[in-house]
């Protein structure tokens, strides 16, 4: 029995696991950026038995989120994550990421709750620590770091006063060759932009110009008459940068930022070349909070609520949307922005990804908890609509579609 322990542990340490007494779980890899899948799998387990999988994760504010699943190891007492089909607990189908984006918070409603990441060195990382247990007796566990920076990745800060943008660009490791890159924005959420994204976008080798453009130093305190050549103006910056291609620049934003994103990329195609639009709008939109105004202006007149012209853009599209939007009907904007692309001939790839279920909150990447209501920094609580389990699927397939299009444009 001695020897057959030793072995186990010895093989554990190997594939990145922990043993105990009766089990070993293993991970294919301990050390992952946070958008990539691990593959967990339970050896040793009591055969044809049930088993409790958990995970606890601890987030910025020190609250330690749990997710759980019962699952039956097969006839040789072994759980596949990626196969098995829980009986019951936090997630319900198959799902090998499952534990990950289903962990509920200590306390409070999960739907009006969204894990943060603790920082180190000013940075997000995850620690999350996965157990097996029966019968309450614990038998395997081991303990997985989520990082969304790779080594290299830098950042800078842009200030209106001295670069004509207020922002924060996000470069990745220099290995001397020019890159596709990002202009990136957010929604009616205004401020500084979160650098999630553009983290593992840089991460992934594309350089990120994350913009502020209301709610925030040296930029409208209101959504209120903002020119699109502010964003023109932001491109040209990312263009001159030496990691960036300039012919291959594309625009990405979420929700009200969408329609800037479209402005943006049919009157100044010279700068900007494609875009990734989550939960879109195809018309331009009144300002906000306040309305009484229009939120964007194109060469000192406001943009109206007749739909974007789409006719000039020279990239590829891609929109992703949820069925059950409770901001807009993003569904139907993103499926009128594809007609509009199709009564324009575009030449380049587009597509609309609408998930049915899924609500506004479908940007970014996947594999976390997030609540369908959001603490709105300027409204206060806010219904973003649809599901835990079809957000995640909208952003699985969004994200995948994003990085697909980004390679899409490496030469």
């Amino acid at each position: 029995m001695n020897r057959v322990l030793v072995m186990s542990a010895a093989i554990c340490l190997l594939a990145a696991g922990c043993t105990s007494e009766h089990a070993v779980l293993t991970v294919d890899q301990a050390v992952t950026l946070a958008d990539q899948q691990v593959h967990l799998k339970v050896t040793g387990a009591p055969a044809g038995r049930p088993v409790d999988v958990a995970a606890e994760a601890v987030d910025r504010d020190g609250k330690k989120w749990h997710s759980q699943v019962t699952v039956t190891a097969d006839d040789h007492g072994t759980v596949d994550l990626d196969t098995a089909r829980p009986a019951s607990g936090t997630y319900h189908d198959v799902d090998g990421m499952g534990l990950f984006w289903s962990m509920n918070p200590p306390d409070g409603d999960p739907e009006e709750q969204s894990y943060i990441p603790p920082s180190e060195d000013g940075r997000p990382v995850e620690h999350l620590e996965v157990s097996v247990s029966r019968d309450g007796k614990q038998l395997a566990s081991t303990t997985l770091t989520r990082q969304w920076v790779a080594s290299g990745v830098t950042t800078r800060a842009l200030t209106r006063a001295k670069d004509k943008v207020t922002g924060v660009y996000v470069a990745p490791k220099t290995d001397g060759a020019k890159h596709p890159a990002v202009l990136f924005f957010g929604g009616s959420e205004g401020g500084a932009p979160s650098l999630s994204i553009p983290y593992l976008l840089a991460s992934h080798g594309y350089p990120v110009l994350a913009v502020a453009y209301f709610h925030a130093p040296g930029v409208p305190a209101e959504l209120r008459n903002v020119p699109i050549e502010y964003f023109a103006t932001a491109a040209r910056w990312l263009d001159q940068q030496p990691e960036v291609d300039p012919a291959r620049a594309v625009v990405m934003s979420a929700s009200f930022g969408t329609e800037a994103a479209l402005l943006v990329a049919d009157h100044f195609p010279a700068l900007v070349h494609g875009a990734v639009l989550f939960a879109p709008g195809a018309a331009g939109t009144p300002s906000f909070p306040h309305p009484g105004a229009r939120a964007w202006t194109y060469q000192g007149r406001p943009v109206g609520p007749e739909l974007i012209p789409v006719d000039g853009v020279d990239g590829p599209v891609l929109a992703v949307a949820g069925s059950a939007d409770g901001s807009w009907d993003s569904r139907q904007a993103a499926e009128q922005i594809m007609l509009e692309l199709d009564d324009a001939h575009d030449k380049f790839p587009h597509e609309a990804v609408i998930v049915t279920g899924a609500g506004h909150g479908v940007g970014g990447a996947p594999y976390l908890p997030r609540g369908t209501t959001i603490n709105h920094p300027i409204v206060g609580p806010y219904k973003f609509g649809g599901t835990r389990p079809s957000n995640e699927s909208a952003m699985r397939q969004g994200w995948a579609k994003t990085l697909a299009l980004l390679a899409s444009l490496q030469r």
